[in-house]
Formats: structure tokens, sequence, C-alpha cells
């Protein structure tokens, strides 16, 4: 019998589980959690693969109030873990506030996001989970923990996979608000993001590029800057006239996967809100192309000329199957799974057709062609790397399994994503 669930957003993965839970209390969670013999949660579904399934229940939080609570003295905000990034950002530029850094969606949910371990982008901005001042959660015995950066254990919990237990409220570094604007410059030499690899991915506080490996350029680089007094940049504007080869956009251009559907944020240089700028999808629109499939690879930074001349070199087996590829740089963290622990990085980005064979069929040889370059995939999206090739890859993972024995003794929150992928048995 088909699930009662039915599939994540972009149509890659049909859940298993049974029923789908919605409770609207915390006694209501407990309940569920310790009545379940294997529950997950489960956010705004934009993870690409399984790791919020099982094949008993779920639970969602996404249609609980917000309630966003904003400590002035502390510089953090509260919030309701199930919350949109989007209506997080909205509330907090309001009341005078900002986050540090956003995803390209603004649709993804808070708790989901951070326990992925996904990011936004910039040489100095880390991603979202490090933001995570404290949370509060129900772990696998029915109780509620609340815990800050002060516990022990707390890198092992932000970016959590899920594995530890359901949380309910989060807190998050906030900053004064402020302003960007977003320039798009077109037809990237590719020799000249070789050679000027640092100087453009540190020519705005968020800098994407765009390529489909076909041909000698990159097809667009979209650069996010934050304003000073009076929405200048401050020295002005030095790339006016181009960008290292790339000459600026004419006029609004769409994502490179969805050329004719308008749903990206504002472009040539008009000033905006941070919470406006720094996503690439609005959040009043259907974010991105949803027939497709998205996988992604973080490489330390200093291996980038070599990641991206390997991917170049698979360029002909990639392209008949892909739609685009966004390069981005995030800074490095310190939590226990982080992609991105204790290594500033570059993140090569695949958001394919929908040829569920063929990408299948390619994961490993993109994984094989980085592999001197000791490649970590993104946990909410495909790839071919077991437990046995991952575990070495993050120090803290046989600590990372011990605490989720404790939080769980029962294994309520296993499933076959974290047998497979981190080796968590069943």
């Amino acid at each position: 019998m088909p699930s009662p669930v039915g599939s994540n957003w972009a149509g890659t993965h049909e859940y298993t589980a049974r029923r789908l839970i919605a409770p609207q209390s915390l006694d209501e969670l407990v309940e569920a959690v310790t009545s379940s013999r294997r529950i997950k949660a489960l956010g705004t579904r934009h993870s690409f693969n399984d790791i919020a399934d099982n094949d008993a229940d779920l639970v969602t939080l996404v249609d609980l109030p917000a309630e966003p609570r904003i400590d002035r003295d502390r510089s953090t905000v509260s919030v309701a873990s199930g919350t949109r990034f989007g209506v997080l950002a909205k509330y907090l530029h309001e009341n005078g506030y900002a986050l540090h850094n956003l995803g390209s969606l603004p649709h993804i949910s808070i708790a989901g996001a951070c326990a992925t371990g996904t990011h936004g982008s910039g040489d100095g901005n880390a991603n979202l989970a490090s933001a995570v001042a404290a949370l509060e959660m129900v772990d696998g015995r029915g109780q509620v923990l609340m815990v800050s950066r002060t516990d022990p254990d707390f890198g092992g919990m932000v970016i959590g996979l899920g594995a530890l237990g359901i949380v309910t409220r989060m807190t998050l570094d906030i900053q004064p608000t402020y302003a960007m604007r977003q320039d798009v410059y077109l037809e990237l030499p590719f020799a000249s993001y070789l050679d000027h690899f640092d100087e453009i991915s540190s020519a705005g506080y968020s800098v994407s590029v765009f390529t489909d490996w076909s041909g000698p350029t990159m097809k667009q680089v979209w650069l996010k800057r934050r304003l000073g007094a009076d929405n200048a940049l401050d020295g002005g504007d030095q790339f006016e006239h181009g960008l290292f080869g790339a000459w600026p956009a004419g006029s609004k251009v769409m994502s490179p996967a969805d050329e004719g559907h308008d749903n990206t944020t504002a472009q040539g240089g008009v000033p905006g809100p941070w919470s406006e700028r720094l996503p690439h999808f609005r959040p009043d629109a259907t974010p991105s192309n949803g027939n497709e499939i998205q996988t992604e690879y973080f490489v330390d930074r200093q291996h980038a000329r070599g990641a991206l001349q390997a991917v170049q070199g698979i360029a002909a087996q990639i392209a008949p199957h892909l739609l685009v590829s966004e390069l981005r740089t995030v800074a490095r963290d310190s939590l226990w799974l982080s992609p991105t622990r204790d290594a500033d990085c570059l993140a090569i980005h695949f958001t394919w057709k929908m040829h569920p064979v063929e990408v299948t069929t390619l994961l490993p040889i993109i994984e094989n062609a980085l592999a001197p370059f000791d490649p970590r995939p993104h946990w909410g999206k495909w790839f071919s790397m077991t437990a046995t090739e991952l575990a070495p890859k993050y120090p803290q993972m046989e600590h990372f399994h011990s605490l989720a024995e404790a939080l769980d003794p029962q294994r309520r929150f296993r499933n076959a994503y974290l047998q497979r992928a981190v080796g968590l048995e069943l």
C-alpha cells in the first residue's frame, strides 16, 4: 500500500512511513515519540534523499506558530523549529535585526536546514547551523532537553541528521539589519575563475558562480554585497564595468535552471534588505525547477583549482544530465558532522535533470574524480558514499554514535539512511 505521506518537494523520494503526525503541543509531541516504534521529523520536504523517512511514523511541526522571541541583550532570537527561514527573516528585518547568512531557498525550515548542514555562501559566512546558540528537543526517551553552546555535546547536536531527537525550538545569533545589492555578471572565462578564484570569491559578501561545464566560460556570477550608509558601497563599485572578464547583465536574468520562470530576488544593483537579497529565490514564488535532483560536495578551498579541473575533465559525462552547477565558498565551523568542519570550503553543487538512473551512475564517477581532494557530501542530497567511506572524514563520528545511543536507547529515530550513511544500526 502506498504511504499516505506522499513525496518530497522535488519528487525524488516517495515516503514509506505509514502515517504523518502533526502534534499541536509539546506534550502531544512527547506522547507521539514515546508511543512510536520508529519516528522521524519531517520538515518542508526539501531534502532529496530518504534522510527524513522510515517505515513507521513521521512528525511535522512546520505548521505550528513561529512565536519568535528576540533577546536584545544577548543578540539572539528563539523561534519554533519548523519555521521557514523566509518567515523568520522578514520578522527580524522588520524588528531591526538580521541573520549572518541564508540559503538559496527561504522556503526551508530552520531545524531541517541546520540538521543537514545546509549553507549559504561567502568567504566569511559559515553554514546556517553555525548561528545556533541553543536548542530545545525531545529525545528518544521522551525527555525535553535544553542545550546550549556550553554543553560539551552541543557540537554533535546541531547537525544531528535527525538521529538524536526532534528539535522543537532553536535560538539563533542575530545582528543589526543591513542592506544589500545583487549584481549579475555573464560569461566569466573559466581560466579567469581559476586564476582569480580568491579575488572572485571575496568580491562580495556572498558570491555564486553558475556553469554547465560546457565551453570556456562560467555562465553567470551572482554578486551580493552589503551596503553602508546611504545604501552606498564602501570604496565605490569597482566591478561596475566587469568582473575579471565577465560583463554586467543588462537586465534581470533567471536562474540557469529556470529560464523563463521569474522567481528570483531583485538584481541590477537595486538596494534592498538582506532578507530579500541573500536568497536566490523569492519566498512568494515556487523555488528552483522542482522537477530535479541535487548533489553537492565540499572540498577544502585550498584544493579549489584541482577540484574544478577534475570536474571539468568529466564534463562530457555530466552535461547531458545537468541543469546547472553552482559554485560557492563557505567558511569553516566546529560542528561535529559539518561538511565544513575545520576547513574553509568550496561547495560544488549539481542540479540534475530528473534522470535518476543516469545520475546514480554518475555519482561514483564524480566522487572518484574528486577523491584526491577528500570530498564530503551534503547530507540532504544524493551521494553514493557509504558510512565506511564517510566515517574517516569526521573524527568525532564515534562520539556521535555514543551520543545517539545515549539520547535514543530504543533507536526510535533510526532509519535506513542513518545506517547507510552514518553507520547507526537499526
